[in-house]
């Protein structure tokens, strides 16, 4: 079914994007908990947005981060991408693991597993939002984590989605731990089938 980002007009863009701003809220209580301690989150921003104008908001396709891919299935299926500049990944971990001692260059195998962690419980979060919104149910893959460069990892799900769209929903918001911010990118790349179900479930179609 064809169905460009392109036509989606204001209203289910705004629908879409107050789903979006839920599905993160619900992402910093989840990383309260998980940390025992409060975390802030200032209103993210949500866009449609082309994956190369991605790139440039995110310093561009050079710039080292780390990303954690997972993809989901069920009513509706699709992919997230969790990004976060190595400071924000490296201060959340030193967060997760205590006084555990925490590596200057690259991530050791618990640090890899601490952020796999947090991309499971955004991921969850957001997918929660979903459902409550639209009474669908889908369920998130085991994420794979990535330190590279962000052209290299935005070109998967740009090889992957590039036939039948070019643009992404996303999220960008900072979690504030009292003076410390971490900026995070979610991606959420719903398959193009996706959006007219999740309309029709939201009743606007």
């Amino acid at each position: 079914m064809s169905f460009p980002l392109d036509n989606l007009s204001s209203l289910y863009l705004d629908i879409l994007k107050e789903i979006g701003t839920i599905g993160a809220g619900n992402a910093a209580t989840s990383f309260s908990k998980l940390l025992n301690r409060r975390i802030d989150m200032n209103v993210p921003e949500v866009k449609i947005a082309e994956f190369r104008d991605v790139e440039e908001m995110m310093g561009g396709a050079e710039t080292p981060v780390v990303g954690i891919y997972l993809e989901f299935n069920g009513d509706i299926s699709g992919t997230v991408l969790v990004i976060l500049d190595c400071v924000s990944a490296k201060h959340i971990t030193s967060l997760l693991l205590g006084d555990a001692p925490v590596a200057q260059k690259e991530f050791s195998e618990i640090e890899i597993s601490a952020l796999e962690e947090i991309g499971n419980i955004l991921t969850a979060a957001y997918l929660g939002a979903i459902s409550s919104f639209t009474g669908l149910t889908m369920k998130p893959s085991v994420p794979s984590f990535a330190y590279d460069m962000l052209g290299a990892i935005l070109s998967v799900p740009m090889i992957q989605f590039g036939q039948s769209s070019d643009k992404a929903m996303f999220i960008e918001t900072d979690l504030i731990n009292g003076t410390e911010r971490f900026r995070s990118h979610f991606i959420v790349i719903p398959d193009i089938e996706s959006f007219p179900v999740i309309l029709k479930a939201l009743g606007v179609v």
